[in-house]
C-alpha cells in the first residue's frame, strides 16, 4: 500500500488593485458625525449600531483613524458648548439640576459613542498614544463645562452655600449633592480637590473659627464639649453621605483644630466648669467626652493628665497635712481609699482605662502619702481596726477586697519597713488578746505581703502564728503534767513568745500577787524542765486576767482586766483604801502605765470599780483610791480596757523611728557588701545609686547614712579607699 501524495500550498498576492473611493473617508465620517448628532439629540433609536461600528472599523482599517479621532473631538466639543449654554441659562435651584441632568445624558451618549468606536479604542488609540474615548469625553466635559468661566465659580459657590445651609439646620437635596460631587470625583485629575474640597476646607475653617468663639463666650465647658462633639459627628456623617471618603480625615482635622485645639487650655481651666470641677463632681459623661475629643489633638491628653495630676496632688497634700484629719488614723486611711476609688472609677468610666492616667494617679498617691511620715503607722492602724472588729460579719470576698485596697496603699509607701514595725506590734496585740476577726484574713494579708516583698519581710510574722500554736500545745502538756498540784490555784494561760519574732518590749518589773506568782513559778519549772538552753522573762505589760469580784449587796461580777490592773485590784482584798504612792510602791508598775490603769479603773463611767478622791479626769500623785462598793452594771462580765492613745505618743514615735533606723544599718551594709563583692571596685556615687536601687522595695536609704555605713565597713576592713582617687572604693576579700 503506497503512502498518500503530499500537496504544497502557496499564498499569492492579490492580482487586482482595490481602488478606494477618494471621497470614502469624508462620506463615512459624515455618516458617523450624523450618528453622534442624533445620539446627543436623543434620536439614537433609529440608528443601526452594527452598520455604524462597521463604518468606524473600515475607517481605521483604511488608515483614517486620525481623521475619525479629530472629527470626534470637534463634534463632541461643539455639542458640549451648546450644553454649557443651556446649563448657564438655568436659574437658582435649577442650575444644579440642569447640570446633573446634562451630565447623565452626556454619560449615556458617551457610552453609545464608545460602543460605535470600539475598534478605534482598541487599535488606533493605543498605537497613536491618544486618550481613550470615555476618558476623552470626561476631559472635554471638564474643560468645556466645569472649567467654563460662567459655570466654575457658580458651581463652587452653590455647593458651598448648600453645605452652609445644612450646617445652619436647613434640609437640602443630598441626593443631588451626591451626584454633583460624584461627577467632580469621576472627572480626571484633581477636579474634586481643586473645585470643591480645598475651598470647602477653607470655608469650614472660617465657619468653625467664628462659631467656636461664640460657643466659648456663652457656654460652660460641658456644653461646649457637647456642641463640639455634635459638630464633629455631623461632619463625619456629611462626608459619608455625599463626599469622597478621603475628605473625612481632612474635615475632622479642621473641626478638631478650630473647636478643640485652639481652646483646649481655656476649656480645661474654665472657672466653675473646667476639668477640676468635673473631677470633683464625678461628671463621667463630660469627662469621657473631653477625653474622646482631646485624644484627637496633639498634646490634648497630656494636658488633661497634667491638670488631673496637679489636682489629685493638691487634694492629697491637703488631706495628709490637715491636723484635723490626722486625729483619726482609721478615718484618714479611709479617706485615702475613697479618693483612690473615686479616681479609679473616673479613669475606668471616662478615660478608657488609660494606662498613662493610671500611672499618673499612682505617682500622685505615692507623692502625697509619703509627705506624711506617719502614713505607715496609720495604714497599720487601719488594718488593725478592720481585723479587730471592722470586718465582722463581712463576706470572704469583701474581706479580700479590703485587704487588696490596703496592699495598694502599702505599695505606695517608701518606708515599708516602718509599716512592718507597726504591723508587727499591732498583730502581736491582736494575737495575744485573741481579738482578731479571722485567722484566715490575717494569713491572707501575710501571704499578700510575702508576694509583694519576699520571704524576709514576713518570716517573723509567720513565726508569731507558729508561737501561738506551740503555746497551746505547751499549756496542754503543763496541765497534764501538774494535774492536782495546781487544781486549787488560779487558771494560768501562758503564751511563750520567741524573742526574735515578736516586737521587742521593754520588760518592766511588776510585783505579781502571791497567788499568781506561785503558779507562774510552777510553769517556769515545767517549761525549763522540758526545754533546754532557754530563758523565760515575763512580759506582764502584755497579759490579761479575769477576776471574780463581790460588791455591795452581794452583787457579783467577772472583771476582764489587764495584768497591771489585776495587780492593783488584788491589793484591795486587804485594804479598803490606798493612796497612789502606796499602790505604786506595792506593784512597782511604771508610772505612765500605772496612771493609765488607775484612770480606766476609777474614771470611766460604767467601769469604775474604784473610787478616786478628789474626783477628776486625770491622776495625780496625791490621789487616794477606794474600793467602790456601789459599783453596778447590767452585765455579769465587765471588760475594763486600759485608757490608751490609739496613735503613738511623741516619745514612742521617736523610739520606733530609732529602732527602724537601727534595723536599717545592717541591711544597708549587707547591700554595700553584695554590690562590692560583685563589682570589686566602684566609686561613691555609683554605690549610693546601687544601694538605693536594691533597697527601695523596703525603704529609701538616706545617702548620708549610706556614707556612714561605708565608713564603718572601711574601719572593719571590708572595703578600702583607693590610694589615688579617694572617691573610689575597693572590696577586700
Amino acid at each position: 500500500m503506497s503512502a498518500p501524495k503530499k500537496r504544497n500550498f502557496q499564498i499569492e498576492a492579490f492580482k487586482h488593485r482595490v481602488v478606494v473611493d477618494p471621497k470614502y473617508a469624508e462620506k463615512t465620517w459624515k455618516i458617523l458625525e450624523h450618528a453622534i448628532h442624533e445620539i446627543y439629540n436623543h434620536n439614537a433609536s433609529g440608528l443601526s449600531f452594527e452598520e455604524l461600528y462597521r463604518n468606524a472599523y473600515n475607517m481605521v482599517l483604511h488608515k483614517y483613524g486620525e481623521k475619525l479621532y479629530a472629527g470626534l473631538v470637534m463634534t463632541m466639543t461643539s455639542h458640549l458648548k451648546e450644553i454649557a449654554k443651556s446649563i448657564e441659562a438655568a436659574q437658582g435651584a435649577l442650575f444644579l439640576e440642569e447640570l446633573n441632568r446634562k451630565w447623565t445624558e452626556h454619560n449615556k451618549a458617551l457610552q453609545m459613542i464608545r460602543d460605535i468606536l470600539m475598534y478605534m479604542d482598541r487599535t488606533f488609540i493605543p498605537s497613536a498614544h491618544k486618550t481613550p474615548v470615555h476618558e476623552l469625553g470626561l476631559n472635554l466635559w471638564r474643560d468645556n463645562i466645569i472649567h467654563s468661566s460662567k459655570i466654575q465659580t457658580r458651581l463652587q459657590d452653590t455647593l458651598l452655600e448648600l453645605v452652609q445651609r445644612e450646617r445652619t439646620g436647613e434640609v437640602i437635596n443630598r441626593g443631588l449633592m451626591r451626584n454633583i460631587i460624584k461627577m467632580l470625583m469621576d472627572l480626571c485629575g484633581s477636579v474634586y480637590q481643586e473645585n470643591f474640597e480645598k475651598p470647602f476646607l477653607e470655608v469650614s475653617a472660617d465657619f468653625y473659627r467664628r462659631e467656636s468663639q461664640q460657643f466659648i463666650e456663652c457656654c460652660d465647658c460641658g456644653d461646649y464639649l457637647k456642641k463640639a462633639e455634635k459638630r464633629l459627628n455631623e461632619e463625619i456623617e456629611r462626608v459619608s453621605q455625599y463626599m469622597d471618603v478621603k475628605s473625612e480625615g481632612k474635615i475632622t482635622n479642621v473641626v478638631e483644630k478650630e473647636l478643640i485645639e485652639s481652646h483646649m487650655h481655656r476649656l480645661v481651666h474654665m472657672d466653675n466648669s473646667g476639668l477640676v470641677n468635673m473631677l470633683v463632681d464625678d461628671k463621667y459623661d463630660d469627662l469621657g467626652r473631653m477625653y474622646s475629643l482631646f485624644c484627637r489633638v496633639p498634646d490634648g491628653l497630656p494636658l488633661i493628665r497634667d491638670v488631673m495630676t496637679s489636682h489629685i496632688r493638691e487634694i492629697g497634700k491637703q488631706l495628709v497635712t490637715d491636723p484635723e484629719k490626722l486625729k483619726d488614723p482609721v478615718d484618714f486611711v479611709q479617706r485615702l481609699l475613697d479618693e483612690k476609688d473615686k479616681h479609679d472609677k473616673i479613669i475606668s468610666l471616662a478615660f478608657n482605662n488609660d494606662k498613662t492616667f493610671q500611672n499618673a494617679l499612682n505617682s500622685s498617691f505615692e507623692y502625697f502619702i509619703n509627705l506624711n511620715p506617719r502614713s505607715p503607722e496609720f495604714i497599720s492602724l487601719f488594718v488593725d481596726d478592720k481585723l479587730r472588729k471592722g470586718l465582722k460579719g463581712v463576706s470572704e470576698e469583701d474581706v479580700e477586697l479590703v485587704l487588696d485596697k490596703v496592699m495598694m496603699l502599702f505599695r505606695y509607701l517608701q518606708e515599708k519597713d516602718v509599716f512592718e514595725k507597726y504591723y508587727k506590734q499591732h498583730l502581736a496585740k491582736r494575737l495575744l488578746s485573741g481579738k482578731t476577726v479571722s485567722d484566715d484574713a490575717e494569713r491572707s494579708l501575710i501571704v499578700k505581703l510575702k508576694t509583694e516583698c519576699g520571704y524576709q519581710f514576713t518570716s517573723k510574722l509567720e513565726g508569731m502564728f507558729t508561737d501561738m500554736k506551740t503555746s497551746q500545745d505547751t499549756m496542754q502538756g503543763f496541765y497534764a503534767a501538774m494535774g492536782a498540784d495546781i487544781a486549787d490555784g488560779p487558771t494560768l494561760t501562758v503564751q511563750v513568745l520567741t524573742t526574735g519574732s515578736w516586737p521587742t518590749q521593754s520588760s518592766s518589773t511588776c510585783n505579781l500577787p502571791p497567788e499568781i506568782l506561785g503558779v507562774c513559778e510552777k510553769f517556769r519549772t515545767y517549761y525549763l524542765g522540758t526545754h533546754t538552753g532557754r530563758r523565760l522573762s515575763w512580759q506582764t505589760n502584755m497579759g490579761t486576767a479575769d477576776l471574780k469580784a463581790t460588791f455591795g449587796k452581794g452583787q457579783k461580777h467577772e472583771l476582764n482586766v489587764s495584768t497591771y490592773q489585776m495587780c492593783i485590784l488584788m491589793l484591795f482584798n486587804n485594804a479598803d483604801g490606798l493612796s497612789y504612792r502606796e499602790i505604786e510602791q506595792a506593784t512597782e508598775i511604771p508610772a505612765a502605765d500605772l496612771k493609765r490603769c488607775l484612770q480606766s479603773l476609777a474614771c470611766v463611767r460604767g467601769k469604775n470599780v474604784l473610787r478616786k478622791e478628789p474626783m477628776s479626769k486625770d491622776i495625780a500623785e496625791d490621789d487616794a483610791f477606794f474600793f467602790n462598793d456601789n459599783f453596778q452594771s447590767k452585765f455579769y462580765k465587765v471588760k475594763i480596757g486600759t485608757v490608751v492613745a490609739q496613735k503613738e505618743s511623741e516619745p514612742e514615735k521617736q523610739e520606733t523611728r530609732q529602732r527602724v533606723e537601727e534595723d536599717r544599718k545592717p541591711q544597708i551594709e549587707a547591700a554595700i557588701v553584695r554590690i562590692m563583692k560583685a563589682r570589686r571596685v566602684l566609686d561613691h556615687n555609683n554605690i549610693v545609686a546601687e544601694v538605693t536601687k536594691q533597697l527601695q522595695s523596703r525603704f529609701l536609704p538616706n545617702p548620708v547614712v549610706i556614707k556612714k555605713r561605708i565608713e564603718s565597713l572601711i574601719e572593719r576592713e571590708f572595703l578600702e579607699r583607693d590610694k589615688v582617687d579617694r572617691k573610689l572604693y575597693r572590696y577586700l576579700a
